[in-house]
């Protein structure tokens, strides 16, 4: 390779999601004649990943969907509440055909592909040197976007993620009601510090991911989240005689207060988690994420900087905030609170403000659905904690979510494959 770096416009640091939507969206806006550039070690394809996320019909998505849902269940040991979401929809996108688009739009873009890790960025306010070594920059980039996965810029008051595993399952007769997915099923046994709920995402009525999902501070072991699974299976009223697991979903989404440096010098643009799109209160990511590619795209179109707008406004951060601090400090009952939201709000009103989408108007009644003692306790306890990182910003320890849970203890079922998600997956 030759000492002298390339020259190019735009340099993506990072070839996941992430940047495979913003390859795409700049395709489908027809940007032409812009030199780009991908430094990323691994070429992604296949089914490494599943997103799943709300929002109208009728986008770029559409035709690549594996299913979508008008209807979605809450449940809790007392009541299932069927909820209908029109106009709305919630949608599974599986990886491989973002992937597929990804590498097409690569193509037509003349993208030109480093196989390394981008290992330092050195941006002078002009250009940014891309190294992947100590000592030899291989790109020098008039903008980089930058779609790795970092810790926030401090860590947070309140420290959560959202982890899970999940089973893809096949059965050998129709168990599954394709019209309708679960979003959330609170009849899981609840951790002593945090959240959990199960759900169902049918493909159709033998196929489905099958999943559980902690919010909480700390992960479980291999063999603890395929013991929760395999209680959720049993819950369900599935045969496990009459089901493969054919493919395994482990995952780790930060949810976490603490600030993410979406912007970390002049030229360098932070997208994905990194960027600020994992929502703090849930650990839902995919639709800011693809906003923030539309967004890249259409600058980039008419040739403004490729910096997309902040994913979540400041008001959604602040409730966010109290909202995990409330149910970290056991203020709040979890599942009670999640179901108070859909229970006292349109489900249209809850997944709009979920997406950082409602107005002032929508917010104070999504926050009238909550209850007003615990959630001024914890309104208060923030105020004091950022009044106290303004006098001590340092005091905390840096925080990062780990890695997912991979192995188990003990085989999946039937042989079935693992597959490793570092996701933003379902989301």
């Amino acid at each position: 390779m030759s000492s002298v770096p390339v020259d190019v416009d735009l340099a993506l640091v990072g070839g996941g999601g992430a940047a495979s939507l913003v390859l795409a969206a700049l395709d489908r806006h027809g940007v032409r004649d812009l030199r780009i550039a991908v430094v990323d070690p691994v070429r992604r394809r296949g089914q490494d990943r599943t997103w799943a996320f709300w929002g109208h019909p009728g986008n770029d998505l559409d035709d690549l969907l594996s299913v979508s849902w008008s209807q979605v269940e809450v449940i809790t040991p007392g009541v299932h509440r069927a909820l209908q979401l029109a106009p709305l929809r919630y949608a599974m996108l599986r990886s491989g055909p973002i992937y597929d688009r990804a590498a097409e739009a690569e193509r037509r873009l003349g993208v030109r592909r480093i196989a390394a890790a981008a290992e330092a960025l050195d941006d002078d306010g002009a250009r940014v040197l891309v190294r992947t070594g100590a000592d030899r920059p291989v790109l020098r980039a008039r903008w980089v976007l930058d779609s790795r996965p970092r810790p926030p810029r401090r860590a947070g008051r309140t420290n959560w993620l959202q982890h899970f595993r999940g089973w893809w399952l096949t059965a050998d007769r129709a168990v599954f009601d394709p019209g309708r997915a679960v979003l959330m099923d609170f009849r899981t046994p609840q951790p002593a510090r945090g959240v959990s709920f199960g759900y169902v995402l049918p493909v159709d009525s033998r196929y489905a991911l099958v999943e559980y999902t902690e919010f909480s501070p700390n992960l479980l072991t291999g063999a603890a989240y395929d013991a929760a699974l395999a209680g959720y299976r049993d819950l369900l009223g599935l045969d496990p005689t009459r089901l493969t697991v054919t493919e395994v979903e482990n995952g780790v989404i930060p949810m976490t207060d603490g600030p993410f440096a979406a912007r970390p010098s002049p030229r360098v643009v932070r997208l994905g988690t990194a960027g600020g799109a994992t929502r703090p209160s849930t650990g839902f990511t995919f639709s800011a994420m693809h906003r923030q590619a539309e967004q890249v795209a259409r600058a980039v179109a008419a040739g403004r900087p490729p910096v997309p707008s902040s994913a979540y406004p400041r008001r959604h951060r602040w409730m966010d905030a109290v909202a995990l601090r409330a149910l970290d400090r056991g203020l709040v009952d979890g599942p009670e609170f999640f179901v108070r939201l859909f229970d006292r709000n349109p489900a249209q009103r809850v997944l709009r403000f979920l997406d950082g989408q409602t107005t002032v108007a929508e917010d104070l009644a999504v926050m009238r659905s909550t209850r007003l003692r615990p959630m001024l306790t914890a309104t208060v306890a923030d105020g004091a904690g950022r009044l106290r990182d303004r006098l001590a910003p340092s005091q905390r320890p840096n925080w990062a979510a780990p890695p997912p849970v991979v192995g188990a203890d003990r085989p999946a079922a039937d042989g079935g494959r693992e597959w490793r998600l570092p996701r933003p997956p379902v989301a």
